[in-house]
């Protein structure tokens, strides 16, 4: 994310959370209350936020690991097109010997 995406979101944030105030106060609501539901509001976005990222980086779903299992499958991917039938085979049977020893052990 550049600076720029990241001012602009700032602002963006500020921006909202005044008109979330304004609104309140068109509504009907002091500014006493409606600067609290107004932090309410923001507070609550934010916590609901932060618990959407906890979530992907704890199941691995950020941009980086999901870039990156992209990537390892284009190479593996690259390297079984590159292969003759006769390799393929070769590496079938080695897989079924590696399968076999680790289910006898």
């Amino acid at each position: 994310m550049r600076r720029i995406d990241v001012i602009g979101i700032g602002l963006g944030v500020f921006v909202a959370g005044g008109a979330v105030y304004l609104a309140l106060t068109l509504a009907g609501l002091d500014g006493i209350s409606a600067g609290i539901w107004s932090q309410v509001i923001f507070t609550g976005g934010l916590v609901g936020w932060v618990l959407t990222y906890i979530t992907r980086v704890f199941s691995q779903k950020m941009t980086y690991n999901q870039q990156l299992k992209d990537y390892e499958d284009a190479v593996l991917q690259k390297r079984l097109d590159e292969m003759t039938n006769e390799e393929i085979a070769q590496l079938q049977v080695e897989l079924e010997a590696e399968k076999k020893s680790q289910s006898a052990s």
